[in-house]
């Protein structure tokens, strides 16, 4: 968990007078609101709270939040948030990101921030587009997306970024949808967890890829094509109609019916953040075949990064007297004299 001094706070706190400058009706708006709402929950503190952010139209975030806030450059906002993190282990860290800033130019960068495991928490705004840059498909465009860069419809596979993230050795990794009432639980559970935190927020960009994600975002149709996750809890959709099992034969998930309620006698999974195994099988699921798994899909701490950086500074500081002559003497050395240097 992050250790943080909780004060009381109200959304307001955490507004800034800044001119608020998405398109009208884009979804950043629900997350930044999700984001206000939020960190009052978690007794978070403006003067200790940092936002840090890329290039894209999600990376004008950190001018919205009345915290501390760094908009860096394309794609290098883990390596900017390792540093803050590493100079100050206390602040509490959120990384703002999007598609192509995460997973295209700074695809190398998202991998090392997880495979580390440093201590924040990385909200990926995902809308399948370049928005900022007028609508060229992105990692995650799905395949025939038409767009100026791919006229013709794209013939890309798309990156699944939680898959990534998974891939990448991320111990939380978790999804959401920009205008959902369930997203601030996941920032929640995202910001109480002891590491990296990822967050895939299915993200709908208003005027280059209206809608894509409608076919499971809809209010209408959520309780047949949402699977809303959670620990310990079986993996029901369809106000419990159906449920998700294990085909044991083919090793992979499957939708099966309940019957008057009993998942149980229906071979439903309860589900389990901490199995690492099904959750690679859960963010690999088709939509369509299957509902879209949402929540909190693994969670699984480990030490972080940071704070072995630590432990190893202090072990190696251990009994040794400060000594900054010694320190610059160290090594070759020689006197510059009349006659040349004395080596």
């Amino acid at each position: 968990m992050n250790e943080i001094t909780k004060i009381e706070t109200t959304l307001k706190d955490w507004e800034t007078d800044q001119e608020v400058r998405w398109c009208p009706g884009c979804g950043d708006y629900a997350i930044l609101k999700a984001v206000q709402r939020t960190m009052p929950m978690i007794g978070g503190s403006p003067a200790n709270t940092v936002f840090v952010s890329g290039i894209g139209c999600s990376s004008r975030f950190p001018y919205y939040m009345e915290t501390y806030g760094f908009h860096t450059i394309h794609g290098r906002a883990p390596a900017v948030a390792t540093g803050v993190k590493l100079a100050n282990p206390e602040l509490d860290v959120w990384i703002i990101t999007g598609d192509g800033d995460a997973l295209s130019i700074g695809g190398n960068h998202t991998m090392h921030v997880l495979r580390r495991n440093l201590n924040c928490q990385i909200m990926l705004f995902n809308n399948e587009i370049y928005g900022l840059t007028k609508g060229q498909y992105s990692p995650t465009s799905r395949e025939g997306t038409n767009s100026p860069s791919t006229p013709y419809g794209s013939v890309d596979h798309p990156a699944s970024p939680c898959a990534f993230a998974l891939g990448s050795g991320a111990r939380f990794v978790a999804r959401g949808i920009d205008i959902n009432k369930n997203l601030p639980d996941v920032l929640m559970a995202a910001h109480a967890h002891q590491g990296a935190a990822f967050i895939e927020i299915f993200q709908n960009c208003i005027v280059y890829n209206k809608d894509v994600f409608e076919d499971f975002a809809a209010k209408k149709t959520a309780a047949a094509t949402q699977l809303w996750l959670a620990d310990g809890e079986p993996m029901l959709f369809e106000k419990g109609e159906k449920g998700i099992a294990l085909d044991q034969d083919a090793m992979a998930l499957k939708v099966v019916d309940v019957v008057d309620g009993d998942w149980e006698a229906a071979g439903v999974l309860r589900h389990d953040v901490t199995n690492r195994s099904v959750a690679h099988m859960l963010v690999e699921l088709q939509f369509g075949e299957f509902p879209m798994p949402l929540g909190v899909i693994y969670d699984d701490p480990k030490p972080t990064f940071e704070s072995a950086v630590v432990a190893q500074n202090e072990a190696i500081a251990a009994n040794k007297k400060p000594d900054l002559q010694a320190l610059v003497s160290k090594g070759q050395t020689w006197t510059v004299t009349e006659d040349g240097p004395d080596l």
